[in-house]
């Protein structure tokens, strides 16, 4: 409640989006309670009532049980004020677009995979178990192991609880989304089920009766503010950098998102420092780290919300709750709680319907998103995160290093070259070829390049040399310059070019001229440079002339400058 009273006020005051919505977000609450449990652990404290010294923040010579939890309160406040050190510190050195390097497929396999870490967590909760919370690698199996192994214990009054109010929330939740448009508020579901099983257990005496868990004493008002403890930060600076990473990425996303969708411009830069002030700020005042939510912003404009105004409304019911209504909730069972969290996580689970298309349009971006997600899920969440990022990268390398590459012709009547494999009737030149590779020539793929032109063309200059028996330089013609031809670079269709042989033999060659369509090629690095200086050579040996077309000024000059 501290948090997103905070930040909704912070957050209309510094941002640039009109109708992105700020609060505590499932994947950082899983993220900040991961790195405060191992924190914990590091610190000799662990799961168990673990004692800590008066008025410190190490964990030795204390006999206070209350203590522990005082402690977990420092480490993450410390941890939500890195976090919002690291996303200032990226938005004032301009790093806004640091944000376009975590693609949709790979945010989204992060998030299903996080959705799918959390839904566990809550699981204990739903069956009215208790179990050690399990961090690190393997955590996510060690749960389930755990929740099969104490299945015996299941508390019956929090697993009907929790079925009843799955069977409530769900199928109003789909209506209200199947007919949102006609609605002009969503039915609050959610919100009568809490009242309702608060009533239910308050005057049936859940806790007492049947043992239930409940949510118990719920502080109202505000605590006195408190300073982070700057000792830990050493200690937590590797764990608040992919929570930091995490929370601008979904932020200034979402505020693009909307911005487009509105008609309005915002600022990448300017959000970084916005949702940095929403974690900065607000952790002196026991708040932990937030950002902008999907599920939190398609409500706030379902309900017709324009401005950042909403957010002041939103954060002036908060202050009510926290004044007045909290002790309201003593009797709310925790099963409830888990029940609501796990339902508003549909959406990450609803992303497994989506692969098959996406494998339609892109097996890369489908192992991505896959990689991702079970790597989240299986081994931790910054792994998960980094793991996607690496893979992501490295698919970027392979579609450069091996690019496709083609053949073209001429269009009838036109001064239009196409692909001779995507198009029909496309007529040759006489004795000429045309070839187009569709990357940037550079170290990574000039093997390649050459590999697929001697296939294509079925010519392999330098096998033709030696089959010749003669190294002596034939007059092919005017070698020099860069000329201009019809040559585009629309990709229309055709498959990617077939893994190429290692060597194309031909006795002798009917083609006199090869040109190279350079069109989509941005750059050529000094390794393309050579290898386009080895292949001018390498076909002048023969008898062809080579030719560059379509090249762009910055190769132009590449070339006038090697």
């Amino acid at each position: 409640i501290y948090t997103n009273f905070f930040c909704n006020i912070i957050y209309a005051a510094t941002a640039t989006s009109r109708r992105a919505s700020v609060g505590s977000l499932g994947v950082l609450c899983l993220m900040v309670g991961q790195a405060v449990t191992r924190h914990l652990q590091l610190a000799g404290c662990g799961d168990t009532s673990a004692t800590l010294g008066d008025n410190s923040s190490s964990p030795r010579n204390g006999t206070e049980p209350c203590d522990r939890s005082c402690y977990t309160i420092t480490v993450a406040l410390s941890l939500s004020f890195l976090v919002g050190l690291y996303q200032i510190l990226l938005g004032v050195l301009q790093m806004g677009f640091v944000a376009v390097y975590l693609s949709e497929p790979l945010l989204g396999g992060f998030v299903t995979g996080s959705s799918l870490t959390i839904i566990t967590s809550q699981m204990k909760y739903l069956l009215g178990l208790k179990i050690p919370r399990h961090e690190g690698v393997g955590s996510f199996i060690l749960t389930w192991v755990d929740l099969f192994r104490h299945i015996h214990n299941t508390n019956i009054c929090d697993l009907l609880t929790s079925l009843v109010a799955l069977a409530i929330i769900v199928p109003v939740k789909e209506l209200n989304e199947r007919y949102k448009e006609r609605l002009k508020a969503p039915f609050p579901i959610e919100l009568l089920v809490v009242i309702a099983a608060t009533l239910i257990s308050h005057y049936f005496d859940f806790e007492r009766r049947y043992k239930a868990a409940v949510c118990g004493d719920i502080p109202t008002g505000f605590r006195k503010p408190t300073v982070p403890d700057f000792s830990l930060f050493p200690s937590l600076a590797l764990d608040a950098l992919p929570i930091a990473v995490i929370g601008f990425a979904m932020t200034v996303s979402l505020a693009e998102i909307f911005g487009k969708k509105h008609g309005y411009a915002v600022s990448a830069n300017q959000e970084m420092i916005a949702i940095g002030m929403c974690n900065l700020i607000p952790s002196f005042f026991y708040c932990f780290a937030s950002s902008a939510a999907l599920t939190k912003t398609l409500l706030k404009e379902s309900t017709g919300s324009q401005t950042q105004v909403s957010g002041l409304v939103t954060s002036l019911v908060l202050l009510l709750v926290l004044l007045w209504i909290s002790p309201l909730f003593y009797s709310l069972q925790t099963s409830i709680l888990g029940v609501v969290t796990i339902v508003n996580l549909r959406g990450g689970l609803r992303r497994f319907r989506d692969t098959p298309r996406m494998w339609q349009l892109s097996k890369l971006d489908t192992a991505v998103w896959w990689a991702t997600m079970l790597c989240s899920t299986l081994v931790t969440t910054e792994i998960g995160l980094l793991v996607g990022v690496c893979f992501a990268l490295l698919c970027i390398i392979f579609r450069t290093q091996r690019p496709r590459a083609t053949l073209l012709g001429k269009v009838r009547d036109r001064e239009v070259y196409e692909d001779q494999a995507a198009y029909k009737q496309l007529s040759s030149i006489a004795h000429v070829k045309i070839f187009r590779f569709e990357c940037s020539l550079y170290y990574a793929n000039k093997d390649y390049f050459k590999a697929v032109l001697y296939q294509k063309t079925g010519l392999n200059p330098v096998l033709l040399a030696a089959s010749l028996g003669s190294r002596a330089r034939p007059e092919p013609g005017s070698t020099g310059g860069c000329w201009s031809t019809g040559c585009g670079c629309l990709r229309q269709g055709g498959s990617r070019a077939e893994s190429p042989p290692g060597d194309a033999r031909s006795p002798s060659t009917d083609m006199h001229t090869l040109i190279l369509d350079c069109g989509a090629m941005q750059f050529i690095d000094t390794v393309g440079l050579s290898a386009l200086k080895e292949t001018h050579h390498d076909y002048r040996e023969v008898g062809v002339q080579v030719l560059l077309a379509n090249c762009n000024p910055s190769i132009r000059q590449r070339l006038r400058e090697g």
